[in-house]
Parts: structure tokens; sequence; C-alpha cells
């Protein structure tokens, strides 16, 4: 049933794509398609902003017009089978826990020439999407959360970020980072963490990483020690 009440209503022109406001409604009304924040469905939204704050371009605003009435039935649903998601379930081998030993150097021994060839990676799979929150190279680890593109961009990423930590990658953009949230929430939740490093791009799609996993933190009941490393789009370090 359609009735006059408040929505939100989303500014595509002004809107960047960064995903912010996803993991700030509650509802799970708002996903990024095709760039773009949009609104799920009318039924989702209960208007009462929620999202409003976490928008960095102000393309969100509440307007009062004739929707969908809040269904706050069909709300519980959705975001049940959100949490039920479970990508890849077929058991590709992708998706299978393994773990080995890095080679025991430090920063300054990745950066030998002759050893450039090695990598840091200690684990699989790297995924955030994909990694187990109960497994087991999450147990007291140093986190390195990177954006996608980070790895392709930074050429010293092996030799400078990598060494000592569990990697888990993502794409802000194009993923679900609702899913994220629930994921990073319960890896929080279940492991000492004992820091966590963001590596995002210049790009303002990447902003959003960081603000994801203050939000999972804060819902974990967790206080982390954090950081976040930009990088630009040429591969060069733009800030620490």
């Amino acid at each position: 049933m359609k009735i006059l009440r408040k929505i939100i209503e989303i500014d595509e022109e002004l809107c960047n794509g960064c995903g912010q406001c996803v993991p700030a409604c509650e509802e799970g009304a708002i996903e990024i398609i095709n760039g773009k924040a949009k609104l799920v469905a009318e039924r989702y939204c209960d208007g009462l902003g929620a999202c409003l704050g976490e928008c960095p371009q102000g393309a969100l605003k509440i307007v009062e017009r004739v929707a969908e009435d809040f269904d706050e039935e069909a709300v519980e649903e959705r975001l049940k089978t959100m949490k039920e998601q479970k990508p890849m379930a077929c058991g590709c081998p992708s998706t299978m826990t393994q773990s080995w030993d890095a080679p025991k150097k430090t920063c300054e021994d990745f950066s030998r020439p002759t050893i450039l060839e090695e990598s840091a990676l200690s684990h699989w799979p790297i995924q955030l999407r994909l990694v187990n929150p109960e497994a087991p190279f999450l147990k007291d680890a140093e986190l390195l959360i990177a954006s996608d593109c980070t790895v392709a961009a930074y050429p010293a990423f092996h030799q400078e970020m990598l060494p000592g930590k569990v990697l888990l990658m993502g794409c802000p953009k194009f993923d679900d980072i609702s899913f994220y949230k629930e994921k990073l929430i319960e890896i929080f939740k279940r492991n000492s963490i004992r820091s966590v490093t963001n590596v995002i791009m210049e790009v303002p799609c990447c902003s959003g990483m960081p603000r994801l996993v203050e939000m999972a933190m804060e819902e974990a009941g967790v206080s982390i020690p954090t950081n976040t490393v930009v990088i630009g789009i040429k591969g060069q370090k733009l800030s620490t």
C-alpha cells in the first residue's frame, strides 16, 4: 500500500559510489548498483535518515512523498537472507582455508633486489568474501585490509605492506559491503585481532572501507589499533 510518508532520496549526480551509506542503513535498503547508491525497494526504507551523515557528497536527503509503506517484516526477511548468504558454497577449491610459513624476513629484507621475487603471503583465501571468520590464521593476527586495486598499483606491496600480516582483500565499489561488515564483525568477535591496516586507493569509492572497518569494530564491541595507507593511482604512497 502506498501512503504519503518520509523516505530517502538519492541524487545520482552527486553520488560518487563510495558506499559509506550502505552499512549505515540498518534495514539494508541501499546498495551500490552500477557505481551509484540506489534504494533497493521503498518498503525497506524507514525514512529515519540514519544514512544521511555518512554521505561525504551530500547526495542523500529525506523527502516526503507517496511511497510504499515501510514493511518491518520484509526488512527482517531481507536482513536474514543477506546474513545467510554464503558465496561459493559449491565447494570450490578457492574457498579452502590454507596457511603456510611465509619467509621469515623483515621489511628491510624484502627490499633487497636478490629476493624481490619471494611472496610474503602466508594463507589462503585472501578475498574477504571467502575467508572463514574462524580460520586459524586470523587468531592474534595483524590484519592488512586492502582494496583490490592497491595490490596492482603499489609496486612494493609484498615488500613493504604484507610481511607479518594477514591479508584480506575486497572492492568497496563493486562488492556487497553490507556483507563485508557482517563478515568483519564476526572476525573481530571471534579473534583477538592485534591491529588493522587499511590500504586504499585515492579514488572516492575506496574511502568507505576504513569507515566500514570502524563500524564493524563498534558493533563487535572491540577497540583495535588502526591506520590507513592511501595509494595514488600512479602507484605512489600518498599518506599514512
